[in-house]
């Protein structure tokens, strides 16, 4: 009797190897992790938009037999910002490590709602490094890594959502540009200096009114408005700002932060300061004439060298000719029209003639690596950059102290060198990063940008007579009950820092 194998040798062997044809079966998934995002830029309901996503991806992976035994749902984070930037994304991608995680897939509710751009590319390869499936919605099942059908598709998803994301910030800007033209609406924010805001009736829109929304409009602080008109008028005298910044720091004149603290929790209302009277002499809005748009929103990269680290977003003066002004006077007017003009074109001309007034005005040619991010010990106050030579120094000056009595122990100037700065924050930040701080595993070269090290959430205090320099990383929590571990050092005995001014306002030369 012949044997299958001898009649046909190649059909025995393909039944071996499993290559006959084979009946299609199911894929089903167990235990899954569900993640979310929602953006309250929109005035999105975080916990409608949590519900509705997990409800679709629910409905999407239970007939197959999966449950969620985990939730990870960002909240207030745009789509733009990166998963390694995004709280509750970064958990889920550090506990991908963790062999006793308890799930071994992904599941999300709207893939144009988590990856926007080229994140997918970025993250998927790292679920599938540590055998977690990923299940998409839009895919109709789980992620194919090999089926060139599902990467072109969510090549297509992040293309959409981003094309979404701009498309509606075009419209809104539209719109609101609109409004102010024509209606002269205040588009919200902090009023400024000399204003308040009043309730200005019930919302044009009838659905919106049916729901109790108001419109709000700026009126006049009598108090603090004759402060503004006593600014315009002593700058017209041919005042500085900083002579106007002692003058009212000197006449016991609350500064705008410490008139009103709760609207402006960023600042220290540590008293007037120059830049303070030069906002307030080139605000339109103190001609009672509404203007909109004079900052705009841009997103720039946090390291030009590893476009993966996504963006941060930043606000920028805007051009002149993207300015949006009302056809008519919205709110009561502190100063004229002409008066506002003349500011201007006194302030053109003192720059054009090299005064150090306007300083505002010109563009920064140089790049302060700790902007923002140092303080004073003596007085608690940032220190402001400044350049001398081919050095960066940050410094505090005494004389621009608010009224109270100066500290005996605090220098009249106070220089610190960015490069001896620099040589300790970078190689400790570098090391620290790879502790699971944001933006793990980052290189050494790359870890010195300012965006980088705002990312990180560092913040230094200089004291400068004992030259003690101390830097804390406190990074975000990365849920609700965490509490984000915070890292510090201290270097004393700072011997490369400049030695200090106490009668001088320029930093030393040389070493």
């Amino acid at each position: 009797m012949t044997s299958s194998a001898e009649r046909d040798p190649w059909a025995a062997l393909d039944a071996l190897w499993g290559k006959g044809a084979a009946e299609p079966v199911e894929v089903t998934v167990d235990a899954t992790a569900f993640y979310g995002r929602c953006s309250t830029e929109d005035n999105q309901d975080p916990q409608t938009s949590r519900g509705w996503q997990l409800g679709n991806a629910r409905r999407f992976i239970e007939p197959r037999g999966g449950r969620v035994v985990a939730e990870y749902f960002d909240v207030g984070e745009s789509r733009s910002v990166p998963w390694h930037r995004r709280p509750a994304a970064a958990r889920l991608l550090f506990d991908l490590k963790d062999p006793k995680r308890g799930w071994a897939a992904v599941v999300v509710g709207e893939g144009t709602r988590c990856w926007f751009g080229n994140q997918f590319s970025l993250t998927a390869p790292r679920l599938a490094a540590y055998g977690v499936d990923l299940w998409v919605p839009e895919l109709g099942g789980r992620y194919e890594a090999r089926n060139p059908s599902h990467a072109m598709l969510m090549s297509l998803l992040g293309g959409m959502s981003e094309s979404e994301r701009r498309h509606v910030q075009l419209r809104v800007r539209a719109a609101m540009d609109a409004q102010v033209r024509n209606e002269g609406r205040h588009q919200g924010g902090r009023p400024p200096y000399g204003y308040v805001v009043v309730d200005g009736g019930l919302h044009p829109h009838p659905r919106k009114a049916a729901e109790g929304l108001r419109l709000r409009v700026l009126q006049l602080d009598p108090d603090s408005a004759e402060i503004v008109a006593r600014i315009f008028a002593e700058y017209l005298e041919s005042r500085t700002d900083r002579e106007i910044a002692t003058t009212l720091n000197r006449d016991g004149i609350p500064c705008p932060s410490a008139r009103c603290p709760a609207q402006n929790r960023h600042r220290r209302g540590d008293g007037w300061q120059a830049s303070t009277v030069r906002a307030i002499l080139e605000n339109p809005r103190y001609t009672g004439y509404a203007v909109f748009g004079r900052w705009s929103k841009h997103d720039v990269l946090l390291d030009p060298d590893d476009v993966a680290a996504g963006h941060a977003v930043r606000f920028r003066r805007a051009a002149l000719g993207d300015v949006v002004r009302s056809e008519r006077p919205a709110h009561p007017g502190i100063v004229s029209v002409a008066e506002f003009t003349q500011v201007q074109q006194l302030r053109r001309a003192k720059a054009h003639g090299g005064s150090m007034v306007e300083r505002g005005m010109r563009r920064a040619v140089h790049r302060y690596r700790f902007q923002g991010m140092i303080r004073c010990a003596l007085c608690g106050r940032k220190m402001e950059g400044s350049v001398n030579g081919a050095r960066i120094y940050y410094r505090c000056l005494a004389r621009t102290l608010p009224t109270r009595p100066r500290s005996a122990d605090h220098p009249a100037s106070v220089y610190l060198r960015e490069d001896a700065v620099l040589e300790r924050i970078g190689p400790w930040v570098a090391t620290n990063q790879l502790a699971g701080l944001p933006g793990a595993g980052q290189r050494e070269d790359n870890a010195g940008t300012a965006d980088g090290y705002r990312a990180l959430g560092l913040a230094i205090r200089f004291d400068p007579n004992v030259a003690t320099l101390t830097a804390i990383i406190a990074p975000k929590p990365v849920g609700r009950n965490e509490r984000a571990v915070e890292t510090r050092r201290t270097w004393s005995k700072v011997t490369e820092l400049p030695r200090l001014t106490h009668g001088r306002d320029q930093p030393p030369q040389g070493g």
